[in-house]
């Protein structure tokens, strides 16, 4: 009885420290999201001298930062408790937050303030890795799956409450208002930031009283970690004899950078592109594509859940394979020919709105239509997630009961890299040559990797099943 009540205890407390571990995914991507849609309005706001190239570069610090971290804070969670590396990084993710809310305070180059603000508060991101690995080695092979499509989809609750934070926040105004004691100006720009500021406040506090350290074989059993500090209870030796398929891990790497290359060029352009082919003022394009990105996050939801019950019917690549094809879809849309109407000239002397003219491919492209738009974002929202969850959940069974944060960091480290590529890759390319190319481009990167996928697909399986000691 004494034995089974101990089993009971350790079975709640891994499941609430995963939970912890949901929460703490769902944090971070409320703070990546909740500024998302109103960095280019703020930083044309604040500095006259950017223009959309630089807004690449600013997206683009998150991403950098959280690539650098994440292998850091992996080697870091693989030799000692979780709870360190995940303090720290939520203390620095917080700290960067209060620096981009005052990035308006110096009195020149405002905009290098706001892409070092964004750059840490991406290095503080990179405890995405630890998560990952967390809730990876505290699974047994069975729940794993399941245990990463609910983190995903705790990943695209945050989607969808960051963007409608901001769209709620927006209601404050470009001006709001100044709070002299703190030098503070609170309008709909600041705000999100301080907003995810607290977020990580709270995070840091259930991290530190409610986290425990777990690790689980592919069976599910109680196995002794590196990084694991003992407590009383029965533990089995790890059954981690056995190498990785270094190809699988490659390729899983590759297919993630795609993925988040992909998505990462979308959530760049929304903006923009929405300004430029709709007129939107700064305002209405935070307020609308608030409203379109939280629309996504909540079909992301449904397709991780369409996701977990369709794992036991169909394999894995059937998944992959027609979550990419549904990406393609998405992007190629923007491509049509039909109707043939131009992007409207900007001509307001209020505010701005419109194509500015010095974008000279405004002259001769045809406009993205608002249906067009709207279509390709709802085929996005089905088959990123799918793509997102299924890398990922492959991935951690492909390096088996091993310690996973480094390679979790690797595989963080190759979406950084996407999300640090992608938009300086679209900024560029929108603003010479027009959207035309840019999802052109982005439309061979995805039949490059579902050509990779049909060639490998075979080599990508769990670890205890190449091994022969688990039949999937």
């Amino acid at each position: 009885m004494f034995h089974l009540s101990r089993d009971e205890d350790a079975y709640r407390s891994r499941w609430r420290s995963i939970r912890v571990m949901y929460f703490t995914m769902f944090l971070s991507s409320v703070g990546f999201t909740i500024v998302i849609t109103s960095i280019w309005p703020f930083l044309e706001r604040i500095d006259s001298s950017a223009d959309a190239s630089f807004l690449g570069w600013v997206v683009a610090a998150y991403s950098l930062g959280q690539m650098v971290a994440s292998p850091l804070f992996g080697l870091w969670s693989n030799h000692r408790p979780c709870r360190e590396p995940l303090v720290c990084s939520i203390f620095i993710n917080v700290s960067a937050n209060l620096y981009y809310a005052y990035v308006y305070l110096p009195p020149s180059e405002r905009k290098y303030h706001m892409l070092m603000a964004r750059a840490f508060v991406g290095f503080g991101a990179g405890n995405v890795a630890v998560v990952r690995s967390y809730v990876a080695g505290a699974t047994s092979l069975k729940e794993r799956t399941g245990a990463m499509a609910n983190m995903s989809a705790c990943q695209a609750l945050g989607f969808i409450l960051g963007p409608a934070m901001q769209a709620v926040l927006s209601l404050i105004g470009e001006t709001g208002w100044h709070l002299d004691v703190m030098y503070l100006q609170l309008n709909m720009y600041t705000s999100p930031a301080l907003l995810a500021a607290f977020f990580g406040v709270v995070n840091m506090l259930l991290v530190t009283l409610v986290l425990r350290e777990h690790h689980v074989d592919d069976h599910g059993r109680q196995i002794r970690a590196i990084n694991y500090v003992s407590e009383e209870r029965v533990e089995v030796p790890s059954d981690d004899d056995g190498d990785i398929d270094q190809l699988a891990v490659v390729t899983s790497n590759v297919l993630f950078f795609v993925i988040l290359f992909i998505f990462a060029v979308f959530e760049t352009i929304s903006t923009p592109l929405s300004m430029d082919m709709f007129a939107w003022t700064r305002k209405d394009a935070v307020l609308y594509n608030g409203v379109i990105l939280a629309c996504i996050g909540f079909e992301s939801i449904l397709v991780f859940l369409a996701v977990k019950c369709t794992t036991e019917k169909c394999t894995k690549f059937a998944i992959l394979t027609f979550s990419l094809k549904i990406v393609y879809k998405g992007t190629y849309i923007h491509n049509s020919t039909t109707p043939q109407a131009m992007a409207p000239i900007s001509n307001s002397t209020v505010e701005p709105t419109g194509c500015p003219a010095e974008q000279t491919w405004c002259l001769y492209t045809p406009a993205v239509h608002l249906a067009q738009y709207i279509t390709s974002d709802v085929l996005i929202g089905v088959g990123y997630p799918a793509c997102n969850v299924m890398s990922y959940t492959l991935y951690s069974k492909i390096l088996g009961p091993k310690p996973q944060g480094v390679y979790m960091g690797w595989l963080t480290a190759s979406g950084s890299c996407a999300r640090t590529l992608g938009p300086v890759f679209v900024s560029h390319t929108y603003t010479l040559l027009g959207p035309r190319w840019a999802f052109s481009l982005i439309c061979g990167m995805v039949l490059a990797a579902i050509l990779l996928l049909a060639f490998t697909y075979r080599r990508l399986i769990a670890f205890s099943v190449r091994h022969g000691r688990i039949q999937e």
